[in-house]
């Protein structure tokens, strides 16, 4: 969890001084955003029972039957809580590491 706030400082080294409280809010608030949609979405449609082999179903849907327990499929020797957490990181990381759209255009 520490690649987002070093990222946010990379970028944050970018832009103008102006830019600079801003672009690392942005780093900040989208650690949030995608926490919370990897929570109620994001890590039941990443895992949970596929359909058609393309998108996982609802059924962590909010975490729900999310626990201590290891998972038969992923990981099964690790408590399916602190999986979910370790993905998490990979998706918070991905969308901070995005460009944004440049306005220079």
């Amino acid at each position: 969890m520490l690649m987002t706030p070093g990222l946010a400082l990379f970028y944050g080294g970018m832009v103008r001084r102006k830019n600079l409280l801003s672009t690392m809010m942005m780093s900040f608030a989208l650690l949030g955003l995608i926490g919370i949609l990897w929570i109620l979405y994001g890590y039941s449609l990443s895992f949970g029972t596929d359909h058609a082999g393309i998108i996982g179903g609802f059924d962590f849907l909010a975490l729900k039957n999310v626990g201590q327990t290891p998972s038969t499929v992923y990981a099964t020797t690790v408590p399916q809580l602190a999986f979910m957490i370790y993905q998490a990181m990979f998706a918070i990381i991905t969308v901070a590491l995005s460009p944004a759209p440049s306005s220079n255009a």
